[in-house]
C-alpha cells in the first residue's frame, strides 16, 4: 500500500521528518502538494508569496526526481483533496508536519473526519526548534512574553541534530494525475513585477543552504551588523524557513558555535518560536487587537480620500521620509525588507499617519516573500502597542533619526535614486536641509506633528480609563 507524504509550508527534503518516516516503512511513496485558497479563506498567499511557491515547488519536485520520485500537484480544500487521492492510490497513512497556523489545525481535524477507513494520519513536528505550546510556565502555562519563554526555550537547546535526506524514495507502480504548475498562474505576467525578486533570491532547499553558508562567517557580529540597511548583516533565511526549505534545527546547529554575538541571532530564531506560541494561544492574532483598549483607538477612516492617499503613497515609498522610501521600494522590489527598517516602516504608518495595524498587516502579507502569519501578526501588534508582548505605543520611532543612527545613507541611496546624489547627513532629511530634488515628495506630515497627533489620539483611550496609566509613566514619547 503506498503512503502519501503532504507537503505544506515544508518544502525540503533534509530533516523532514514526516518523509523520512513514510521512507522507512519501506512502501511506495506519493508526495503531494495541495494548493488550497479555500480553507485559509482571507489568508491564502499573498502575490509575492505565490511567485517564491512557484519555483520553490520547482526545485523540491527536481530534488525529488533526483532519488527516483516526483511531486504531485492538486488543487482545491486539502482535506478533501486529500482523502480522494487516498482512495484513488489505496494510501494506508497520510504523512505531514503539523503547522499550527489555525485554518491548517482546521483542515488536520476535517480530515481526520473523511479519510476511507484503513487510512491513517500521521503528523510529525519539524517547522519549529520545539513543538509550540510545549514550553510550558511554572504553573504549567503559556508564555505571553518573549524574554521568560526565550530563557525557557533556551534550556531544552540545542535541538536534536537535523537528519539527511534519503538517498531514494521508492516510487509507486503508477502515479496519480497531477495538475500541470503553470496552470495555476502562481507568476505575475501583465505586469511582471517579479524582476527584482528573480535577481534577488533562489527559492528552494540549495538557495537556503546558499544564504546560510552567506550568513555563517558573519553570524559572530550579528548583534553589530543586523541594525545596518546598508550593509548584508541579516542571514537573508526568513522567506526559506517559511516556506520550510531549511529546518531551525539546521540553522541553529549551523549557527550556535559562531562566537561572539551569535546569541542574538539564536534569539531571532526563538522570536519566531514565540510568535508561533502566540497565535496557538490566539488564533485570531492577525484581525484581533491583544489589548482591548485598542479597539476604541480612533485610527484615521480609510474611506476618507486624503487617508487612502497618505496610505498609497506609504505603500509606493513617496511618504517624503527616505529610510521609510527606501524600505517600501526595496519591499516592492524584492518580496523583503531590511529587519529595522521594517519596524520604522511599520512604526510610521501605525504613528505618523495614524492608520490601523491590520491594513499595513494585509499589505505585508501580499508584498512579503516571508509572509509568516505568526511573525507578521506579532510584528505588526508589537509596534501598536496592542500585543500581549509589545513596545508602548507612545514609543515612537522617529524615522529621521533613526536613519542617521543605523547609517542608512547608503541604503537609501541604492533604493531612492532620486536622493543617490546627496552625502550624508542632507540625505537623511533633504527637506530640513532645504536640498530636496523636486522629483521628490515633501513630507506627508512633520515628525513634531505626527508625534503631537499620535499622542492625542493615544490618550483618548488612556484618559477612558482603558489603559493601564501606570504602565506608560515616565516613558519618553519618541525613541
Amino acid at each position: 500500500m503506498t503512503t502519501i507524504v503532504w507537503f505544506r509550508r515544508d518544502l525540503r527534503l533534509e530533516d523532514q521528518a514526516a518523509l523520512l518516516a513514510a521512507v522507512r516503512r519501506g512502501r511506495p511513496v506519493t508526495p503531494v502538494y495541495i494548493l488550497d485558497d479555500e480553507t485559509p479563506m482571507h489568508r491564502k498567499m499573498g502575490a509575492a508569496s505565490r511567485w517564491w511557491l512557484r519555483h520553490s515547488l520547482k526545485a523540491l519536485d527536481d530534488a525529488l526526481r533526483a532519488r527516483g520520485s516526483r511531486l504531485i500537484l492538486r488543487r482545491g480544500p486539502a482535506h478533501q483533496v486529500l482523502a480522494q487521492l487516498a482512495r484513488e492510490v489505496g494510501a494506508s497513512a497520510i504523512h505531514c508536519l503539523r503547522h499550527y497556523e489555525p485554518w491548517w489545525r482546521n483542515a488536520e481535524r476535517a480530515l481526520q473526519d473523511i479519510l476511507p477507513v484503513g487510512t491513517a494520519l500521521i503528523r510529525h513536528e519539524g517547522l519549529y526548534l520545539m513543538p509550540p505550546g510545549s514550553v510550558k510556565t511554572g504553573s504549567g502555562g503559556q508564555f505571553k512574553i518573549y524574554t521568560p519563554f526565550w530563557r525557557a526555550l533556551a534550556q531544552h537547546m540545542p535541538p536534536a541534530a537535523p537528519r539527511p535526506a534519503p538517498d531514494t524514495i521508492p516510487s509507486p507502480e503508477a502515479w496519480p494525475e497531477s495538475d500541470e504548475i503553470d496552470s495555476w498562474g502562481l507568476l505575475p505576467s501583465t505586469p511582471d513585477w517579479a524582476g527584482g525578486m528573480r535577481d534577488f533570491w533562489m527559492p528552494g532547499e540549495t538557495g537556503a543552504a546558499k544564504r546560510l553558508d552567506d550568513f555563517l562567517p558573519r553570524a559572530n557580529r550579528y548583534q553589530e551588523k543586523r541594525n545596518l540597511p546598508s550593509i548584508p548583516g541579516t542571514s537573508f533565511l526568513s522567506p526559506h524557513m517559511h516556506f520550510g526549505e531549511i529546518s531551525p534545527s539546521t540553522i541553529w546547529h549551523a549557527a550556535m558555535d559562531a562566537g561572539g554575538s551569535v546569541e542574538t541571532y539564536l534569539k531571532e530564531l526563538v522570536w519566531r518560536e514565540y510568535a508561533a506560541n502566540v497565535i496557538l494561544q490566539f488564533p485570531d492574532y492577525g484581525v484581533r487587537n491583544a489589548r482591548a483598549a485598542f479597539d476604541h483607538f480612533p485610527w484615521r477612516d480609510m474611506a476618507n480620500a486624503d487617508v487612502q492617499q497618505d496610505y498609497v503613497r506609504w505603500t509606493k515609498g513617496l511618504t517624503g521620509y527616505p529610510i521609510v522610501d527606501a524600505g517600501m521600494r526595496e519591499l516592492w522590489a524584492t518580496g523583503w525588507m531590511h529587519n529595522r527598517v521594517r519596524m520604522i516602516a511599520a512604526s510610521f504608518l501605525i504613528k505618523h499617519l495614524l492608520i490601523d495595524w491590520r491594513v499595513g498587516e494585509q499589505w505585508f502579507w501580499d508584498t512579503l516573500v516571508d509572509a509568516d502569519y505568526a511573525s507578521n501578526a506579532v510584528n505588526w501588534q508589537w509596534t501598536a502597542g496592542s500585543g500581549v508582548d509589545s513596545n508602548m505605543f507612545v514609543r515612537i520611532m522617529a524615522p529621521l533619526s533613526q536613519s542617521e543612527k543605523f547609517d542608512a545613507g547608503d541604503y537609501i541611496r541604492r533604493w531612492v535614486p532620486e536622493l543617490a546624489h546627496l552625502s550624508d547627513p542632507y540625505i537623511h532629511d533633504p527637506e530640513e536641509y532645504g536640498v530636496r530634488p523636486a522629483n521628490y515628495p515633501t513630507k506627508i506630515i512633520g515628525h513634531r506633528a505626527a508625534r503631537e497627533r499620535a499622542l492625542t489620539a493615544y490618550a483618548m483611550i488612556k484618559e477612558s480609563g482603558s489603559v493601564d496609566n501606570e504602565a506608560v509613566a515616565g516613558l519618553e514619547a519618541a525613541e
